[in-house]
């Protein structure tokens, strides 16, 4: 599909020139002969780049530059002007201009500039996208007395600094109720780390929460940054923190206390500014007492307890579930939202949900895929049930 770019500037023969050149090389443009007429067309259109003049009648470019940021705020902006200086592109740049290029262009270095103001744009849009997507992944779904409980213990434990300790079965949503605690405390601009530490290997987790300097071990190249530094200033959401060895307990231990790690083979102590989020599908206490967790880490992580009751306890919030999983799933898909009989709900209400939430999911996505234009309870029968 070809890109569009708007050319504004009141010398006919500049505009002339811009076009034949960028038409040309594939792209649509269009042209404006002053700046009052660029602004109507930014307003009306939706362009990939906009390339301006600054000393134009009716209305300069700077003034243009400005509504361009309010209107298109992720289209990029360059400014070609003859009038110019330093003082000027850096202050179009200050002004949200992506770039500055001095009249005569340079065509070669025009080109390279618009291709990569729009690969800028791209990735912006694709960001924006994969965030809205992301953040619907991480709705909350339910009014069934347990989820309503939590969303309350959420909202009066996100804007404090507070540790949580999230418990539940697997496939609950324990990291959803992380990822809300983060989503709407003072630190929701920083960033959220997540540590899967059943999925570490016990002679690296070491490495992989706290860093390693440069030939610490044998495998240690180059220096590592670890999960504490990366969170600093957000979260560090530690999932299966029951799966964590003594060692790095011993070490996780300081590190909250002190608000500092060191390296692996390093001895500078580091300052780190983090929230600690920690989750386990096991009963801590009984790993406790087996002598396979902390008990002074255990009081350190839970200062706030959450236990996510399992799908079979909240059987009430099935329906929203299945509806919010249709219109996901079918929006992934680019289909149209399938109609589900209230029988097949109510089969699927009484299944027994062994792999909770994330079974449903499952479920609704297989029904999706196999049912007609209409889901029944025959197709639950039969895909699910397998009868």
């Amino acid at each position: 599909m070809a890109q569009n770019i708007l050319v504004i500037d009141d010398e006919k023969a500049i505009r002339k020139a811009l076009s034949e050149i960028l038409s040309f090389e594939g792209f649509v443009v269009d042209e404006a002969a002053d700046g009052a007429e660029g602004a109507k067309k930014i307003k009306d259109n939706n362009y990939d780049c906009i390339l301006c003049d600054i000393k134009m009648p009716k209305m300069d470019g700077m003034e243009v530059l400005q509504l361009a940021k309010e209107e298109r705020p992720d289209t990029p902006f360059i400014v070609i002007s003859g009038h110019g200086n330093i003082e000027t592109a850096v202050d179009a740049v200050k002004k949200g201009a992506y770039d500055y290029i001095s009249k005569p262009p340079d065509l070669n270095r025009l080109l390279i500039t618009i291709r990569n103001a729009m690969d800028k744009k791209s990735l912006v849009t694709e960001t924006k996208q994969l965030r809205k997507r992301i953040s619907r992944g991480y709705d909350m779904i339910g009014a069934s007395e347990g989820m309503v409980r939590i969303q309350e213990t959420i909202a009066k434990v996100a804007p404090t600094d507070a540790r949580v300790l999230i418990t539940g079965e697997n496939g609950v949503g324990k990291e959803l109720v992380a990822r809300r605690i983060h989503d709407m405390s003072s630190r929701c601009s920083g960033p959220m780390v997540e540590v899967n530490c059943a999925a570490i290997p016990s002679e690296l987790i070491e490495s992989e929460l706290f860093g390693h300097e440069k030939g610490s071990f044998t495998s240690a190249i180059k220096q590592r940054i670890g999960k504490f530094e990366q969170a600093n200033g957000g979260t560090l959401f530690l999932d299966e923190i029951g799966d964590m060895s003594h060692d790095a307990q011993a070490k996780m231990l300081r590190a909250l206390q002190e608000g500092k790690i060191t390296r692996v083979g390093g001895e500078k102590e580091i300052k780190v500014d983090v929230r600690v989020i920690a989750a386990t599908n096991k009963n801590l206490l009984d790993e406790v007492n087996e002598k396979k967790f902390r008990l002074d880490l255990y009081h350190r992580l839970s200062v706030i307890l959450i236990q996510v009751p399992p799908l079979n306890a909240r059987r009430d919030d099935i329906p929203a579930l299945i509806s919010h999983f249709m219109k996901e799933i079918s929006e992934e898909y680019k289909q149209a939202v399938k109609e589900i009989e209230p029988e097949a709900v109510s089969t699927l209400q009484q299944y027994n949900w062994t792999g909770n939430i994330r079974e449903l999911r499952n479920v609704v996505e297989r029904l999706i895929i196999l049912s007609d234009k209409r889901i029944t309870n025959k197709d639950v029968e039969t895909f699910i049930l397998l009868k």
